[in-house]
C-alpha cells in the first residue's frame, strides 16, 4: 500500500491514509479528488440524458458534456498524486544540505523551484474545477430532470474543489520570493474566487425542487 499510487487505493485505504499521521494525501489531493468526483457526476447526468425520450434535441450537447467531463476526470485523477508528489518535493528540498555557501544557495534554489511547482499544481486543479462548474451547470439546466440533484452536487463539489485548491495555492505563495509571480497569481486567485461563488449561486438559483 505504501508504494501504491494514491489514485489506485481503494476508498477505504485512501480515507485511512488521509486520516493517518502522514501529511499526504492532504488538502490539495482532496481538492483534486473532489473535482474528479464533480466531473464524474456531470458525466453521469449526461449519460442519463442521452437516448432518453424528450431530450433528443440535446443529444449532441450531452455527448460533448460527457466527453469533456471524462477528460477532466482522467486528468484530475492524476493530480491526486501530482499534488502529493509536489508536497514531497518541497519537503525534500528543505532537507538538502546547507553546510557551505554553495549548498545553501543550491538548497534555496531547489526550495523556490519546488514551491512554485507546488503552487502551480493546485492552481491547475482550481482552473479545471472552475470549468467543471460550468459543465455541471449545463447538466443542471438541460440534463435529465430526474438527475438534477446529482448535477447540483457536481456544481457544489466543483465549487469546493476550486476554492480548496486556491487555499493551497495561497499558502505556498507566502514563501515564494518571486514577487512578479506572486502578484500575478494573487490577481488570478482574486478573480477566480469571485467568479466561482457567483457562478455557483447563479446555477443553483435555477434549481427548483
Amino acid at each position: 500500500m505504501n508504494n501504491m499510487a494514491l489514485a489506485d487505493l481503494s476508498i477505504k485505504e485512501f480515507l485511512a491514509k488521509t486520516a493517518s499521521n502522514s501529511p499526504v494525501p492532504g488538502g490539495g489531493s482532496i481538492a483534486a479528488l473532489s473535482a474528479a468526483i464533480a466531473a464524474s457526476l456531470s458525466e453521469m447526468v449526461a449519460h442519463l440524458t442521452i437516448g432518453k425520450k424528450g431530450y433528443e434535441a440535446l443529444e449532441e450537447e450531452m455527448e460533448d458534456i460527457a466527453k469533456d467531463a471524462f477528460q477532466y476526470r482522467e486528468r484530475l485523477i492524476r493530480y491526486i498524486d501530482k499534488d502529493s508528489n509536489a508536497y514531497n518535493d518541497v519537503m525534500a528540498a528543505f532537507k538538502l544540505p546547507k553546510g557551505t555557501e554553495q549548498e545553501r544557495k543550491n538548497r534555496e534554489g531547489a526550495i523556490q523551484e519546488a514551491l512554485i511547482n507546488a503552487t502551480l499544481v493546485p492552481l491547475d486543479v482550481a482552473r479545471d474545477a472552475f470549468k467543471i462548474i460550468g459543465l455541471a451547470g449545463k447538466a443542471v439546466r438541460q440534463g435529465n430532470k430526474n438527475a438534477v440533484t446529482d448535477a447540483t452536487v457536481a456544481v457544489m463539489m466543483a465549487r469546493t474543489a476550486a476554492l480548496s485548491a486556491l487555499y493551497n495555492v495561497k499558502i505556498n505563495l507566502v514563501s515564494i520570493k518571486d514577487t512578479n509571480f506572486v502578484e500575478e497569481i494573487r490577481e488570478e486567485i482574486k478573480h477566480m474566487e469571485s467568479e466561482i461563488v457567483n457562478r455557483e449561486s447563479e446555477i443553483l438559483s435555477d434549481v427548483s425542487i
